[in-house]
């Protein structure tokens, strides 16, 4: 493969096949400001005078555009060659992601639509194609400030301010071609929570086929821990098969397995996927969250996942790596992953590290009170549970964020109790919180506030001492009994004078410390009351890092550090500490 792509590495590590084709790259672009491409049949002009490397956002540095207005309406192309041998088998055209609805054309004709920014997406292509050079038009639309649909924490004002961002449109992650057989298994879905070894896979089939078989090859660290053929049944088929030795992924234990699946049609293998997964346990025991029976105090830290060149995506592999190691050598086990929906080689590297995340969608950007809110979040939710599934460092869902002082709205209660339960239903295996933040309804598994008082004393007065949380008037539905998660807390502002042009550009919550040894002080003070208290199971620090004018990271935006190894090691003391909830 040409390392001069950007971003080469196979973006789907859970579901690999050998036979795949990297489109990233230079592409056609053309921006679209009238929105009036389609009735002007853009998707049939014989090229586009822009140029754009895929899969960096228009409005990046590193898709060499770098336009940041809004742009409703945006125009990728390019030609792509197809041997003649691959058409007697099935074309898959991937995309990781792509903000918000797109369409993909075929050498002028529509080939697939999809709605939603942060969600995998696949378009059988091989009736469109034929043999040679074919043209590939790719349209995407981005309304966001319409409040239908989703956007997270892009700016929907021209200018990114406060905790909202640069904006990202159209494509932004990698876009891939997959070729299969006529045959072929669409997707693994593997339940891996039995602490004893047994492991259940649901097997997706693009059709029925009789004389057919599924192999299971399973190995851990090279060596063989199962083998075995299963008849195929159906389209979906079912199957159980124990491992051994059993070896438990855990915090900062990542045992996996491999396993490959072999789909094989009268004896000839027709298809073949690799992937891996982890085997643990997650529970709910009063106000404990155990994994594999253990009670595991979650040291989070909030990730926005925003990078200075890339916006929503990272330059290259090793930054999605790099910033997991961050966290982890300042004492966190894991991470929140707020208002987005990351990529896969992110959760790949969690994985690989032993490092849990929450799951979380970009929720903010449309009104919660309208009852299209479940028509929009539905489904591009229910997608991107289905496509990070089987990753062991997923520790819970939470499809919303900050819905605030809404108690008493009965659409708000509906839309968000369905969510849960739509949630629960899709995967009974981990817990769910219904919304973050202080607003709750009556169905969640973890009550979790957020809460940005920067005084330590009043912090543990508050969750230690005699006020306790019980009295605090945000509180609804919190039943004293469940686990109580400080999803949010911190965000202490620091900057230098070249992290910003100038001090008034900056901000963060509460007042900024005078000195490194007073910020030291606080976050020390903060994290301490948390670990102390008998009730809280664990806290999410605000944030990883600077983004842009929102300067409360631990590390500044380009990931350099901002303060020194022996102040970094005196926040990582105190994070570490063993908390009171704590086996």
């Amino acid at each position: 493969m040409n390392r001069q792509i950007p971003r080469p590495e196979h973006p789907r590590p859970a579901f690999m096949r050998d036979s795949w084709l990297n489109l990233n790259g230079e592409w056609e672009f053309f921006n679209d400001l009238s929105a009036s491409g389609v009735d002007r049949r853009l998707y049939e002009a014989d090229r586009f005078d822009g140029k754009i490397t895929v899969p960096f956002c228009p409005e990046s540095k590193l898709s060499g555009v770098g336009f940041t207005d809004f742009m409703p309406s945006v125009w990728y192309a390019r030609n792509i060659d197809v041997d003649e041998k691959v058409l007697k088998g099935r074309v898959l055209l991937h995309f990781g992601a792509c903000d918000y609805i797109t369409t993909v054309y075929v050498n002028g004709v529509a080939a697939g639509s999809h709605t939603g920014g942060y969600t995998s997406f696949v378009f059988d292509i091989t009736d469109r194609l034929k043999a040679g050079s074919n043209r590939l038009v790719v349209h995407a639309s981005d309304e966001l400030r319409s409040s239908r649909q989703p956007c997270g924490k892009q700016s929907r004002l021209y200018y990114s301010h406060n905790c909202d961002y640069t904006r990202t449109t159209g494509i932004w992650q990698t876009v891939w071609l997959e070729f299969v057989s006529a045959n072929y298994i669409e997707k693994v879905r593997i339940n891996a929570n039995d602490t004893a070894g047994k492991v259940r896979v649901e097997a997706y089939l693009n059709a029925y086929l009789k004389d057919a078989v599924l192999r299971a090859e399973v190995t851990y660290r090279g060596a063989k821990a199962f083998e075995g053929e299963f008849p195929v049944q159906g389209v979906r088929n079912d199957i159980c098969f124990a491992v051994s030795p059993v070896m438990l992924w855990n915090v900062g234990e990542p045992n996996l397995y491999d396993v490959k699946f072999t789909l094989l049609v009268k004896g000839a293998p027709v298809d073949s996927v690799n992937s891996y997964f982890g085997i643990r346990r997650i529970d709910i025991d009063g106000k404990k969250v155990r994994i594999n029976g253990k009670s595991v105090f979650q040291r989070l830290v909030l990730d926005q996942g925003f990078y200075p060149d890339g916006i929503y995506t990272a330059p290259d592999d090793a930054a999605l790596k790099r910033d997991i190691e961050l966290s982890m050598a300042l004492g966190f086990n894991g991470a929140r992953l707020h208002q987005k929906v990351f990529e896969e080689r992110y959760l790949y590297h969690a994985d690989k590290l032993g490092y849990i995340v929450w799951g979380e969608f970009a929720s903010w950007g449309i009104d919660i009170f309208d009852p299209y809110t479940l028509h929009t979040m539905l489904p591009q939710w229910l997608e991107s549970m289905d496509r990070d599934y089987n990753r062991p460092c997923i520790i819970g869902w939470c499809p919303h964020n900050e819905t605030w002082d809404c108690a008493g709205k009965q659409q708000l209660d509906t839309n968000i109790s369905l969510l849960y339960q739509a949630t629960k239903a899709a995967d009974p295996t981990r817990p769910v919180i219904d919304t973050s933040g202080n607003y709750h309804t009556a169905d969640t598994d973890i009550y979790d506030v957020h809460d940005y008082v920067q005084e330590p004393d009043e912090f543990r007065k508050r969750y230690l001492g005699e006020e306790k949380f019980e009295k605090w008037p945000t509180r609804q539905h919190y039943d004293g009994k469940s686990p109580f998660f400080m999803s949010e807390y911190g965000g202490i502002k620091w900057q230098e004078s070249a992290s910003v042009e100038s001090k008034t550009q900056s901000w963060g919550y509460g007042n900024t410390p005078k000195s490194r040894d007073e910020y030291c002080s606080r976050f020390c003070g903060l994290a301490e009351a948390l670990l102390d208290s008998e009730t809280v199971m664990g806290l999410c620090y605000t944030q990883l890092t600077d983004v842009e004018q929102e300067q409360n990271g631990l590390y500044f935006y380009d990931r350099s550090p901002k303060f020194t190894d022996s102040e970094y090691a005196r926040l990582r003391a105190s994070l570490t500490k063993k908390a009171a909830i704590e086996d």
